[in-house]
């Protein structure tokens, strides 16, 4: 049967701290080197993720240059490993110079079998960590895209995925309602590839971002010297997305006076360009978003009530990211391998203090501050791994907004657990079970009490 404990490579000259160690460690799988070219052999045939490297070796076991060209050999042929080394005592500047070549830490002679042992088993947890983190970024992306672009494993985004889906094929106007950042345009495309238009054009326009004097021609497009600088006829957006999906964001930045030409857009179906006589017959499906309240502008008179009513016949709610349990993680290892390939190819993922802060930080700007946050901590990253530090973000106490009531705390960290354990297993039940370690029965009875149904 084979051995499946941990792998753990000592590399040590000396005899007697050789049975030492093999006694401290008989709960992994050893592996003993007395020099460099043996640790190599080892390094090659097993894999160890971690390693303890006694810095003087032979032929040089009272310096430190055959133990600092073992490490320097380890880390090239395998630069996920983690490398402990030992340092005589008080020999700070041996480890301080063994960090800054990539050591992953040290430890002291004489020997402390309790200190090394929990350095040894942190290094393999944050290995373990590391490689998880790595496989995710890899394959987790594409596993979790849902409508064909959006990245997510939250029952709140699969959710509103589903519905999306739902009323994709069916000729009615969506309003997606939710924060900037959310991703309105993203889930707006996904609408348009899952319906019958696919095969026509997708056309976006964000009104807040075209000055008001602009728009109506932006819109409608005009005929040929309809204004100063209207040197040819250009059609607008509305008719440009002929047989496709108009994509209207930030509705709610349209001003009243194109509202209404807007609202007989819509119940006609047909345009007239600025400066234009000929009524254009349009075929398009009308989508549109806004981070806005649209109820509180239509009692303060700034959007029109029946305009809303033509713009909303289905109306989807989007989350915040700070709601959507889990997607934080998942969408800035995305974000981490992407810029890591073109910015700083040394970057290989997340550290786990980067992960909890991630986690617990509130995102006021969505998945764009999400993106802006982990492409400057990739470009500025020094080492292999970006930290909590180079996100700009600190790492949560554990204590932090914890909840008096015993029964709330423990209901919200059975719901915390469930959403999270869910977004890792990527909405698969049976794989959150196994992670929660319950039965799957349990898991979707627990789901039900909490309302957390996907």
């Amino acid at each position: 049967m084979p051995d499946t404990r941990q792998k753990l490579l000592i590399v040590e000259d000396d005899m007697g701290l050789q049975r030492q160690l093999r006694w401290a460690y008989d709960g992994y799988q050893l592996f003993i080197a007395g020099d460099r070219e043996e640790a190599l052999e080892i390094l090659r045939a097993e894999a160890p993720p971690v390693v303890t490297l006694d810095l003087g070796l032979p032929p040089d076991p009272d310096g430190i240059s055959e133990g600092m060209a073992a490490l320097t050999q380890i880390l090239a042929e395998a630069p996920g490993t983690k490398v402990i080394v030992a340092t005589g005592q008080g020999d700070r500047a041996s480890a301080r110079r063994a960090i800054a070549e990539g050591a992953w830490d040290f430890y002291q002679k004489p020997l402390d079998i309790d200190s090394l042992g929990h350095i040894v088993s942190r290094a393999f947890h944050v290995h373990a960590l590391e490689q998880e983190n790595r496989r995710l970024a890899e394959t987790a992306p594409e596993d979790a895209r849902v409508l064909g672009r959006m990245i997510t494993a939250a029952p709140e985004m699969l959710k509103v995925a589903r519905m999306i889906e739902r009323v994709a094929s069916a000729s009615v106007t969506v309003m997606l309602l939710g924060a900037s950042g959310t991703g309105k345009e993203l889930l707006a495309r996904g609408l348009h590839e899952r319906s019958d238009r696919a095969a026509g054009p997708f056309v976006a326009i964000n009104c807040a971002a075209i000055p008001e004097t602009l728009l109506e021609s932006e819109l409608f497009g005009h005929e040929k010297g309809a204004f100063t600088g209207a040197v040819k006829a250009t059609p607008g957006k509305i008719e440009q997305a002929q047989g496709g999906t108009l994509f209207l964001d930030e509705v709610g930045d349209i001003p009243l006076a194109l509202q209404v030409k807007l609202l007989r857009f819509l119940q006609e179906r047909t345009i007239e360009r600025i400066g234009g006589r000929k009524p254009i017959m349009i075929d398009s499906r009308i989508v549109c978003a806004t981070h806005q309240n649209l109820e509180e502008m239509i009692a303060q008179g700034r959007f029109r009530e029946d305009l809303y009513y033509r713009l909303a016949e289905i109306i989807v709610r989007i989350p915040r990211l700070a709601e959507r349990t889990g997607d934080a993680v998942l969408i800035a290892r995305h974000f981490a391998s992407r810029y890591a390939r073109d910015l700083n190819p040394q970057v290989k993922g997340l550290a786990g203090d980067a992960i909890a802060a991630i986690d617990a930080w509130h995102w006021p700007g969505n998945v764009r501050e999400l993106e802006n946050r982990v492409k400057r901590a990739v470009i500025l990253a020094e080492g292999k791994m970006v930290s909590a530090a180079d996100l700009d973000l600190d790492v949560p106490s554990d204590g932090e907004g914890a909840l008096v009531n015993l029964r709330a705390a423990r209901e919200a960290a059975d719901q915390k657990a469930i959403r999270r354990a869910i977004a890792r297993a990527e909405g698969n039940i049976s794989g959150a079970a196994r992670i929660l370690g319950v039965s799957r029965p349990t898991l979707y009875d627990l789901m039900k009490t909490y309302n957390l149904q996907n």
